[in-house]
């Protein structure tokens, strides 16, 4: 659909058309016509989530779309609305809490994200208006106007490049806030546009806004004096994105074309995905139970009520007759009333304050990682980011990791090592070599000399074959490497003209060609007015004009230069992949990247016939991309093979360590590559990926062509071959398996995820599946970005759902980064884009190890503990809650205080617990890293399965017993005070009470393992705010209080002896099986009885203890049993007699 434009000039959008027509300077093409601009949204950049109007409604509905919150907002409201047993308060306040605590920090995140928003929109920009040079805000810039950047600026808008200071018309960008690469881009002016941009008079047609980065098609008509209008091409060569900064150009001028909103950057601006991790996964189960414990205890409750009513003379009592009002009630609607108040009774076994504590665990958390100095990184001096703190725990959950080879596993430093030139091997070794540098390892010399013709072909093809950039030492400022890319000469003994060049490029291969020439004798000079400049090896200047640049792509997998010589020679220079230029050239198994190099002759038809092709599909709006590609695939045809290059690509520091760390961590290491073959299994080698006595078992198209039949048919061979010996015939017994490696391509992928059939293709899926699962390592190679993530996810979804994690430093890692259940960018030299949308960021692929083996590890760990430690503290609270119940009739009837109930899970018992979070180390740093086998034993979710939480419960079950029957066991004794005075229901619950909040701080002391000052604080700091609380709260009379329930109930409780004493032996004998169980257990190994501990059993530290403290301890826990016995045979019965006789 075109758009339609009206003599008044404005664009009427019928609906969403193809194209939009935007007035350069908002000048009118016609000057007959009335002008009314177009309109387009404004510069303003939104990443912010609420406003001050919408924040509370808007943050209040997602808070209570989580079920948590909802449940605990119902039961707020049946307190307010029906009569039940506690105050609307218990269940508000802590709700209160939570609300308030989240959207604090949900609005101090939007706060930051306004601020951020602000320094963008209200940056000042020039515009160019009449002939004026105006300061604005980045916000008022509008379609059209022309906007003037300088240099290290940041570009406010989508701009139109329309002049730059430079003489070649050219600037340079970077684009790592965009697209995550930080090496200097090369855009170009529009052709044939005036210098005075004032007198400029040009439309631009253009595509609708759309996210992609490197798509952009458009064209500007240029009118002058009446004349038919110029008509110039437009593409992404002489785009300047939003957020790109300019760089090495003084100053350029460009149109506005897409601004705000409708920016690419603001395009690309969404939220990833939210990832879940599989703690809460485990909550959400765990919460279930609980909330059928607290279902199953209100029916229980409500049941025998009325069974027990039934009785002769318990329903309606002689000093409790029942209202007219009471007696009216519908029978089945009091039940309901009566069930629902027994809901809000026991309604506290849901923890609630528990999500607001997982949440400060992790955000707090999160800083450890960022705070570790073990990440920070000289050469880049940075160290490590986070950019999701909901998943730290996840990191110690991880089965398995896929991970890119280049700038990964390895450098991304690629030198120039050998080359290939008409069979013959060429290796450099020094200046003074012969032929300046190159040393033959194949044919003797005479042949080579004979060949000069040929090798300066080659060396010429390299030096301008590329779209590198020179920068003079002049704009380098001190030293001599490039301010962005970093790629100067090192120190090499060049002649003083070439020593003195740094390069600008877009890849580091690139770079590494044009060095490896000018090591040979043949140096790039530069580009100046579409003529490129060499330097040969006899010092004489070359001149060769730049007619065009076939640029490189993915697909095509190479790149073209189209140049003429001074002798009228048209020459077409191509480099490219081995499998995309000549798949037969001489491949060693060095491990190199291969670049093969091809030219080719252009006659003057040939030529006239690809420049009005190209000039064509340049100019199209519509599918010019692939009129673009037919057209490069008609040109780069029958070209002669010159040579290959052997580029090296050194390996990460410790990488190989690395790797092999975590194969001994149980973690299965898959390298996803877009390289060849060769090369990427040279690395797994050197990775230690694949040892000596591994088993490669090869999937390729290579492997598929030598049975001589049909591919479908030689992969269902393999596929059953390989699933017999890797699967069927692997014994499961011995320890001594033999390892196998698998390697597979991307064409043989696609065969496999996409067959013609459906039924070939689950089933090949399903044996490629377990293949894969029962190698030690594999290596995936000429994988396309999309197949890698095919591969994470197809993993993923594998039976057991492992936890996956994906790492990478490039662009094309992102796919795979966002896949993964976590995604690690590294802060490579490919950019910044993997970084961005990582959930962590490391400095370099070592620090891989530390953060799984030593903080994966120690976050799953204390998060687990944590909320197995939340569901035991809570049973612990409400189950001598229910067993009142049985004792009072089944009225409802509260055993603790309101201000109790509200403060337990709030004040009383939250610090500690957070602490433990957030500090504890059960096993020390260097331990786990050097024992990496540690981190295979909480794999699964080990801490987190039914049977730890089974112990948990029986635990919570077991003190819940204890505390209600234990202090009734005291209240037996009808004088427990000296005046002879018996303590009421209030004392009752509040000893009850008192047992509980001491016993369940101290079992997390018992718990604790690393103590450091904090946890001091806060474990013996809660426990003294109860006490002081307890006194503070009931030692005043309270004006705004319509009953005081513990007006110095707690302080005449500690007046009493028994209490004292029953308060004491209840807390040693609820923490003395656990203490036993650990001191009698005997341990066969150093570690393993401290892991066996993790998964069952709390952790503690009884190993690094001496032969005297455990009998010391021995002692402690029997005395208690011996004290209770003494007191309830001996000693009772006496102090009773006594208390009778007075």
């Amino acid at each position: 659909v075109r758009v339609c434009t009206y003599a008044c000039g404005c664009t009427y959008h019928p609906r969403r058309v193809d194209s939009r027509t935007i007035y350069v300077g908002h000048r009118s093409s016609s000057t007959n016509e009335a002008f009314i601009p177009p309109k387009f949204c404004d510069n303003r950049i939104v990443s912010s989530k609420y406003t001050v109007w919408n924040f509370l409604p808007k943050n209040l509905f997602e808070q209570f779309r989580r079920i948590a919150n909802f449940y605990f907002l119902i039961i707020f409201l049946v307190q307010v609305i029906v009569d039940t047993p506690t105050s609307p308060v218990t269940s508000g306040l802590p709700l209160f809490f939570v609300i308030t605590v989240t959207a604090i920090k949900q609005g101090y995140e939007d706060w930051l994200r306004h601020k951020a928003d602000n320094e963008v929109n209200k940056y000042p920009v020039t515009v160019l208006e009449q002939g004026r040079r105006i300061r604005k805000e980045s916000e008022k810039i509008k379609v059209g106007d022309v906007v003037e950047v300088e240099e290290d600026v940041t570009f406010p808008c989508d701009l139109i490049l329309l002049q730059s200071s430079r003489d070649d018309d050219t600037c340079f960008v970077t684009t790592a806030s965009l697209d995550g690469e930080s090496n200097h881009k090369t855009h170009y002016t529009v052709p044939d546009t005036e210098k005075d941009l004032e007198t400029l008079n040009a439309t631009i047609e253009c595509e609708q806004p759309q996210p992609d980065l490197y798509k952009f098609v458009g064209r500007m008509h240029i009118y002058k004096n009446d004349q038919e209008p110029a008509v110039r091409s437009l593409g992404p060569e002489n785009l300047l994105l939003k957020g790109a900064t300019l760089k090495n150009t003084q100053r350029i001028c460009g149109v506005a074309i897409y601004t705000g909103m409708e920016t690419k950057m603001a395009l690309n601006y969404q939220g990833k995905s939210q990832k879940r991790s599989a703690v809460e996964k485990s909550i959400n189960a765990f919460l279930l139970v609980y909330l059928c414990i607290l279902v199953s205890k209100a029916l229980v409750c409500t049941t025998l009520k009325y069974v027990w009513q039934g009785k002769p003379g318990q329903d309606e009592p002689w000093y409790n007759e029942k209202t007219q009002r009471e007696k009216d009630t519908n029978l089945y609607l009091k039940m309901f009333t009566d069930f629902l108040s027994f809901m809000v009774l026991f309604n506290f076994i849901i923890p609630v304050s528990m999500y607001v504590t997982v949440e400060m665990q992790k955000f707090l958390g999160s800083f450890f990682i960022t705070w570790d100095k073990d990440f920070f990184d000289p050469e880049i001096k940075e160290g490590a980011l986070v950019n999701t703190s909901d998943l730290n725990e996840e990191l110690g959950q991880v089965e398995y990791v896929f991970t890119d080879k280049t700038g990964t596993l390895t450098q991304n430093n690629m030198e120039f090592i050998e080359c290939c030139i008409d069979g013959f091997q060429y290796k450099y070794r020094d200046a003074s070599s012969d032929l300046d540098g190159f040393c033959v390892t194949d044919g003797p010399l005479n042949k080579v000399q004979e060949k000069a013709g040929r090798e300066e072909l080659f060396l010429r093809a390299l030096c301008l074959c590329h779209t590198v950039q020179v920068k003079e030492s002049s704009e380098q400022g001190q030293g001599q490497r490039d301010q962005v890319d970093g790629f100067g000469l090192d120190g090499e003994v060049l002649p003083p003209l070439r020593e003195q060049r740094g390069f600008i490029a877009s890849s580091p291969d690139e770079v590494a060609l044009v060095k490896g020439a000018m090591r040979f004798g043949f140096t790039f000079l530069g580009l100046e007015s579409k003529n490129m400049k060499i330097l040969t090896r006899n010092n004489d200047i070359e001149m060769y004009e730049l007619l065009h640049v076939l640029n490189f792509d993915p697909v095509r997998r190479r790149m073209s230069v189209i140049v003429r010589s001074k002798s009228g020679d048209t020459l077409l220079f191509c480099k490219g992949a081995d499998s995309s230029i000549f798949p037969r050239v001489r491949q060693e198994e060095e491990g190199y990247r291969t670049l093969c190099v091809a030219y080719k002759n252009l006659s003057a038809e040939d030529y006239a016939q690809a420049d009005a092709g190209l000039m064509e599909a340049r100019l199209a709006l519509q599918d010019r991309e692939q009129k673009l590609m037919a057209v490069y695939n008609q040109v780069e045809t029958g070209m002669s093979l010159i040579g290959a290059t052997a580029v090296e690509d050194r390996l990460q520091e410790e990488a190989a360590e690395t790797m092999e760390a975590l194969q001994g961590a149980g973690i299965k290491v898959w390298v996803l590559t877009g390289d060849k073959m060769e090369t990427a299994k040279s690395t797994c080698y050197a990775c230690r990926l694949f040892q000596r006595n591994t088993e490669l078992l090869e999937l390729t198209v290579r492997t598929l062509e030598d049975g001589g039949r049909r591919r479908e048919e030689r992969l269902h061979e393999l596929l059953l071959e390989y699933h017999k010996k890797a699967v069927q015939d692997a014994p499961t017994w011995s320890s001594a398996n033999q390892d196998y490696g698998f390697i597979i391509d991307g064409a043989t992928l696609s065969m496999v995820l996409n067959s013609s059939s459906e039924s070939n293709s689950s089933r090949y899926k399903n044996l490629f599946l377990q293949i894969c699962q029962n190698c030690t390592s594999v290596l995936c190679c000429r994988m396309a970005p999309l197949q890698k993530a095919q591969i994470v996810k197809m993993v993923k979804n594998s039976k057991g759902s492992p936890i996956t994690l994906s790492i990478g430093d490039g662009a094309n890692d992102v796919s795979m980064i966002l896949e993964a259940h976590v995604g690690i960018g590294i802060k490579g030299k490919e950019g910044r884009q993997a970084v961005r949308n990582s959930d962590y960021a490391i400095p370099k692929l070592k620090h891989l190890k530390k953060l799984l083996l030593a903080h994966g590890h120690l976050y799953y760990v204390r998060i687990a503990h944590l909320v197995q430690y939340f569901f035991y503290k809570n049973l612990c609270f409400i189950l001598p809650q229910f067993l009142y119940q049985f004792f009072c009739g089944y009225s409802q009837q509260p055993l603790y205080d309101a201000a109790y109930l509200t403060m337990y899970n709030i004040c009383f018992t939250s610090m500690p617990i957070l602490a433990y979070s957030l500090l504890e180390q059960h096993i020390c740093i260097e331990v786990l890293l050097d024992n990496a086998a540690l981190y295979r034993d909480i794999a699964k979710n080990g801490m987190l399965r039914w049977r730890p939480f089974l112990y948990w419960t029986l635990l919570g079950v077991f003190h819940g017993l204890l505390f209600f029957f234990g202090v009734r066991f005291l209240f037996s004794n009808p004088a427990l005070q000296d005046n002879g005075q018996v303590f009421g229901n209030w004392s009752y619950g509040t000893i009850v009470f008192t047992v509980l909040v001491f016993t369940v701080t101290l079992k997390l002391a018992l718990d604790t393992r690393h103590w450091t000052w904090i946890n001091h604080f806060v474990i013996w700091g809660s426990l003294l705010f109860y006490v002081f609380f307890s006194f503070f709260w009931g030692g005043i009379i309270w004006p705004f209080l319509k009953q005081q329930r513990l007006y110095f109930v707690f302080a005449n409780m500690l007046s009493s002896v028994s209490a004292w004493l029953v308060i004491i032996l209840l807390i040693l004998l609820s923490l003395l099986p656990e203490i036993l169980l650990v001191v009698f257990h005997k341990p066969r190994g150093p570690r393993q009885v401290e892991l066996r501990h993790i998964h069952t059993f709390p952790l503690y530290f009884t190993h690094s203890f001496s032969p005297r403290f455990i009998y010391l301890f021995h002692f402690l826990t029997v005395l208690p049993l011996f004290s209770l016995w003494f007191w309830s045979s001996l000693m009772e019965p006496i102090f009773n007699i006594f208390i009778r006789g007075i």
